[in-house]
């Protein structure tokens, strides 16, 4: 998933950031004592490369700006994503401020690609961005060539909305999918399993 742009402060977005629990994950605001398991699954250009803000090489230095960022939520809610029979990190996911509205955005560290653990997350904020703001549509992006990325965003319910580029700080100027969810479809949706 990409964030395409620094957050705006539109307050009709603001939301809480409680701790979220899914079948699998504990979601919870990022802290010190995430810095070390951050720096390691975030210092892998495979993943940068599909994010908009996420430098390579990543070390202690961005770790610490990205945990100052996410506490002062100037770009929306940041979540760190860990097991929750271990604790383990495994990744991060948030609501962001943009400037076509709020967007969904994740990344998980490559040891645990294929899990299902970025449909979880996304599942659970899709939900917290419905249930806690008066949005009506929410957005989410992906990397033309990230077909992961692509699943999870239809796995939500999301609904291509055309392709843009963007600036990636790793990859420079990369095409994009935008996708969109409105409230409507995502009420329908809740009456569904999650797929």
């Amino acid at each position: 998933m990409v964030a395409e742009a620094e957050g705006t402060e539109d307050e009709s977005y603001a939301i809480d950031c409680p701790a979220l629990a899914t079948e699998r994950l504990v979601m919870r605001a990022p802290c010190e004592s995430d810095l070390e398991q951050l720096v390691t699954l975030a210092d892998n250009r495979h993943v940068a490369e599909m994010l908009a803000r996420m430098p390579h090489p990543y070390g202690e230095a961005e770790g610490r700006t990205f945990l100052a960022i996410a506490a002062s939520r100037r770009a929306g809610i940041v979540y760190v994503l860990t097991l929750k029979d271990t604790g383990t990190f495994v990744g991060c996911a948030g609501l962001n401020t943009t400037d076509r509205g709020l967007e969904l955005g994740y990344w998980i560290g490559e040891p645990y690609w294929k899990r299902g653990y970025a449909t979880e997350a996304a599942h659970a904020l899709v939900d917290l961005a419905f249930q806690r703001t008066s949005i009506q549509v929410l957005h989410a992006s992906t990397r033309v060539i990230n077909p992961a990325s692509r699943r999870v965003i239809h796995k939500c319910g999301f609904q291509y909305a055309g392709q843009g580029m963007l600036n990636s700080i790793v990859a420079g100027q990369v095409p994009v999918e935008r996708y969109r969810l409105d409230r409507k479809t995502w009420t329908s949706l809740r009456n569904w399993v999650h797929f």
